[in-house]
């Protein structure tokens, strides 16, 4: 087999449809109507069933009322548990090696080592954060941690300290 004798599997692709070429189906008004605004070429109506145009009946979009809120000062964290770094054994947990053991794929965020799990002898962890609970587990089973701290910032502009 070569590369240029690759083909997909049968009935895997399907040819676009082509409208406007004649008698069968999708001919003449190519599917959009009779006449009006939606019918006529660079029209940027929403396709008919959106959720946005509804005729003049009030649009479901604002009949329902707005819930929520999204913070833009939330602080987002890469959260790791002490169950996560079993595989580590006694060597040093910091960034880089939780990235190398695919614990987490890539330092977006602060880490945040949190408490769920049990430590099983004594490890060095670095981290940005981590919760009172963890500290202390790992402190009883003889290892040490060191919290760096983080930078707060918006989560657009998240940086790692």
């Amino acid at each position: 087999m070569k590369l240029n004798e690759l083909k997909p599997a049968p009935g895997s692709r399907k040819r676009k449809k082509r409208v406007g070429r004649g008698p069968g189906g999708t001919d003449k008004t190519s599917g959009r109507g009779h006449k009006g605004q939606a019918s006529r070429s660079g029209s940027s109506l929403a396709a008919s069933g959106s959720y946005k145009s509804e005729g003049g009946q009030t649009p479901m979009i604002r009949r329902l009322p707005k819930r929520g809120f999204n913070n833009p000062f939330k602080q987002e964290f890469h959260l790791v548990n002490l169950a996560d770094l079993e595989q580590f054994g006694t060597d040093a947990v910091n960034a880089e090696s939780l990235v190398a053991k695919r614990v987490i794929k890539k330092v977006h965020h602060p880490i945040k080592l949190l408490a769920r799990g049990e430590v099983k002898g004594a490890v060095n962890i670095t981290v940005h954060a981590a919760s009172e609970a963890a500290v202390k587990a790992v402190q009883a089973a003889g290892g040490t941690i060191t919290v760096l701290g983080y930078k707060r910032v918006s989560a657009e502009t998240a940086e790692v300290a």
